[in-house]
């Protein structure tokens, strides 16, 4: 199978997936009774001997936090053009189409239909290092969640003994955490695309090592989109929701969660102490904006600085224009 590296190429083939826990049911474009395969190596080999009959598909399928992680790097092993797309954008074009039966059936085929009509962009192949990079990246937040729930439970437990063991659970959570950032940082620097990418970005004001982590393993399109791209996948671009006379709120929603997660301390701290970013959330702010509005406006903007500042190869520059 031959890789297709355009990712504007027309693709008369796809193929939609909807992936559970266990299983995962397949829709293609060109064929009317879709199938369904267990989530298993074996199930997995059967899939791709199904797919060898198809001349060139698109397949896609949605992000769903992780399920849809070893579909798509076996895929993407075999030279398969894989686009992982935001579960929201499939929920509005299923209801734009008037699909509003559900079954893992039925919502595969529109996945299907959605490749088909929007040609999503193809989903970049990630390196091994980048994979082990997001997986520690994906344990280091289940680990901070973890931590400060347990530090909650400390603060508002009497018990001494049990006190003790709340603390010894601390310790071990710190330092997995210490050793996770490690071996971030080891894989950063054996990479020497990813040791740039984590100098530029470091380059900005308020970026520490964990942000810079979370941007190089889980936004690799990072510095290959313009500014209008990469705000969509983000999802910090507003949505407009207006109708005739109506003009309703801008909203932003969807896309990368972890990203807009991982920005949004940040944007706090750069909206304090970054000139330009200070700058630009005052003026915001000044001309009537709400401040939470304001605030995702100032990421946005951050998200696009760094992008251009990537692209350009450039550490950081308050007079750097976007693009």
């Amino acid at each position: 199978m031959t890789q297709h590296n355009n990712i504007h190429t027309q693709f008369k083939t796809c193929v939609g997936i909807d992936v559970s826990k266990d299983k995962f049911d397949v829709a293609c474009s060109h064929i009317s009774k879709g199938k369904t395969f267990a989530y298993t190596k074996t199930g997995l080999k059967q899939f791709l001997l199904s797919l060898k009959d198809s001349e060139a598909p698109l397949i896609c399928l949605e992000a769903t936090g992780g399920l849809e992680r070893e579909l798509v790097r076996t895929l993407q092993e075999e030279h398969y053009p894989v686009a992982v797309v935001n579960p929201r954008q499939i929920r509005d074009f299923a209801r734009a189409s008037n699909q509003l039966a559900k079954t893992d059936q039925i919502d595969a085929r529109v996945i299907a239909q959605f490749a088909q009509t929007m040609q999503p962009r193809i989903t970049p192949k990630l390196t091994e290092p980048q994979q082990k990079l997001r997986d520690l990246t994906a344990r280091r937040r289940q680990l901070s969640s973890m931590l400060v729930q347990e530090k909650n439970r400390l603060s508002s437990t009497p018990d001494e003994e049990i006190q003790k063991m709340i603390q010894e659970v601390i310790k071990l959570y710190e330092k997995q955490l210490k050793k996770i950032q490690q071996k971030q940082q080891k894989l950063i620097e054996e990479d020497q695309h990813a040791q740039t990418k984590a100098r530029i970005i470091a380059s900005v004001p308020g970026l520490g090592p964990a942000t810079v982590s979370v941007l190089i393993s889980e936004l690799p399109e990072l510095g290959n989109l313009n500014r209008q791209q990469i705000a969509r996948l983000v999802s910090v671009a507003p949505t407009n929701r207006d109708s005739g006379t109506m003009r309703g709120k801008r909203t932003t929603g969807g896309g990368r969660t972890v990203i807009r997660n991982a920005l949004y301390m940040p944007t706090i701290v750069a909206k304090q102490y970054n000139p330009k970013i200070k700058a630009f959330y005052e003026r915001l702010v000044e001309t009537g904006k709400p401040k939470m509005v304001a605030l995702i406006a100032s990421m946005r903007k951050l998200l696009t600085i760094l992008n251009t500042m990537i692209k350009e190869g450039k550490t950081w520059n308050e007079n750097l224009k976007t693009t």
